[in-house]
């Protein structure tokens, strides 16, 4: 399997368009040693040809531009067969949109992210402009199904989306939960049996953030904050991290903590607040990480399973 990290942040990117904290004032004037990052996504393909995207953030024109193996093959062509969506946050599926050019896409998603982007969106319109411009294919939680390519055949890869602790996006706020709106990937390599989980947001510890690591060779986990009070400590916000469905990285009941014991598997942090002291490379918590044999992604990383 051949991973390419597209993006590595947060929602709103580093450094953030309306953020002057450390990091971000830091990154402008050059005074941190930290590598800018757009919104959180990653491309992945059996073989090198056939690409699906997990999440597809607002940057995905820049990502794809960046990534010379998304780029057309003819006049009118996209070599991505499929995107995958773990939930229905903003920076996570706003690029639809700006896929809109008469390219026919598949989509991955719940019924309920998938309920939650289209229905009441007018903008939506602009994706369904001829018949067949979208082609949804429902996630059903903890059953495995095969990526398919454009043409209906198999990819190679196949996926199981598992219930990961989350909330519901800021636009949808008000409506009941359901275990649908926020999930984690696995996605096997049916040729090695080989399986990479993806879980970019983990609101909390639970049996079901376990079972979905088992066996993994490879884990993308939420590294989002530090610290459950580092907005409330920059003085950018009064939530706490587990107030916003993220399990804090350090701690003595952080994830950095819980993620040292999955020691033979390969473990990347993504999905990196802005406000993160893990964005800079020479940080004490950067080291913690690096001591733990974890490490922190950033665009443009590329890895294979």
């Amino acid at each position: 399997m051949l991973i390419r990290v597209l993006g590595s942040a947060a929602g709103g990117g580093f450094p953030q368009w309306n953020c002057g904290c450390f990091n971000c004032e830091g990154i402008r004037k050059g005074t941190i040693v930290a590598q800018a990052r757009t919104q959180e996504s990653v491309a992945l393909a059996a073989h090198s040809d056939a690409w699906f995207l997990l999440n597809a953030s607002p940057e995905v024109r820049q990502q794809i531009e960046a990534f010379p193996s998304l780029h057309p093959r003819s006049a009118r062509d996209t070599p991505i067969e499929g995107i995958l969506l773990t939930n229905g946050d903003l920076d996570h599926c706003l690029g639809l949109l700006s896929l809109r050019e008469s390219q026919p896409l598949t989509i991955y998603a719940t019924e309920r992210v998938w309920r939650g982007f289209t229905e009441g969106n007018v903008l939506f319109r602009t994706l369904e402009r001829f018949e067949g411009q979208i082609t949804w294919r429902p996630l059903r939680l903890n059953v495995t199904q095969p990526l398919r390519l454009q043409d209906g055949t198999e990819s190679g890869l196949s996926v199981c989306p598992i219930a990961i602790p989350g909330k519901l996006p800021i636009h949808l706020d008000g409506l009941v939960p359901d275990p649908e709106d926020n999930i984690g990937l696995r996605i096997t390599d049916q040729r090695s049996g080989k399986v990479l989980v993806y879980l970019p947001a983990v609101g909390a510890a639970t049996p079901g953030v376990g079972q979905a690591v088992a066996g993994a060779g490879l884990v993308f986990f939420d590294g989002t904050f530090w610290s459950s009070d580092e907005l409330i400590e920059q003085q950018l916000g009064d939530k706490h991290a587990e107030d916003m469905a993220h399990w804090p990285v350090g701690g003595e009941s952080g994830s950095l903590s819980w993620l040292r014991k999955l020691s033979q598997v390969r473990r990347v942090l993504i999905h990196v607040n802005n406000t993160n002291p893990l964005l800079r490379d020479n940080s004490s918590e950067r080291g913690q990480v690096e001591t733990a044999g974890v490490e922190v992604a950033y665009d443009g990383m590329e890895l294979s399973l």
